[in-house]
């Protein structure tokens, strides 16, 4: 919901920082059935789902990410993508430490307002012998709040490279990035500058 949140922002700023949402369909990225089947494996796993194997659920918890770290290695030239990469790789590792799940702190979940589920898989929830639960879900939208849940470092990374890649895409001044200058043009600037001399 966090990162719901954050997408939702960025679009709307979008045409406050000159760019334009039309340029967004101009977006090409690489392995697109490759991310999506990584958010399928989550969205069934967690909410069509849950039930089960629980130790298939978390082994296919681990694959999406999998598929979500091929992903972005592929389109890692991309604008946004190496801070999602990073965000990625924290949760990633949370997730690897913790069996395949991501630890929650009690204090978060009771400030989000959300319960630990005790039946089904969860994708994130709150653990015994919790492991880098610095790298958990640790901050909390709280419950009185739209959109209330509870999110995790990485997700703040992943959310701040999803803004730099929409403003980027969409020509806005937050993403516009500035012109590499040449060896050649900085030879030219050199050869510009007068010399100054003692007299």
């Amino acid at each position: 919901m966090f990162l719901v949140a954050v997408v939702a922002l960025s679009l709307i700023t979008v045409p406050l920082t000159g760019g334009s949402l039309s340029r967004l369909s101009e977006m090409r990225l690489r392995w697109t059935p490759v991310i999506l089947a990584a958010l399928a494996i989550q969205v069934v796993i967690v909410s069509v789902a849950p039930g089960g194997d629980h130790w298939l659920h978390r082994a296919l918890h681990l694959v999406s990410y999998g598929l979500a770290g091929a992903f972005l290695w592929v389109n890692r030239r991309e604008a946004g993508i190496p801070m999602v990469a990073l965000g990625t790789l924290l949760n990633a590792t949370a997730i690897v430490a913790n069996n395949g799940v991501m630890p929650a702190s009690a204090s978060a979940l009771r400030i989000a307002g959300v319960a630990s589920r005790t039946g089904g898989f969860a994708n994130s929830t709150g653990v015994a012998h919790p492991r880098l639960l610095v790298l958990g879900d640790i901050f909390a939208i709280p419950k009185s709040w739209p959109l209330h849940n509870v999110f995790s470092i990485g997700d703040v990374c992943i959310a701040i490279g999803a803004a730099l890649a929409i403003h980027a895409v969409c020509g806005s001044h937050v993403g516009r990035r500035r012109p590499r200058r040449s060896a050649a043009d900085d030879q030219a600037v050199s050869s510009e500058t007068p010399v100054r001399t003692r007299s």
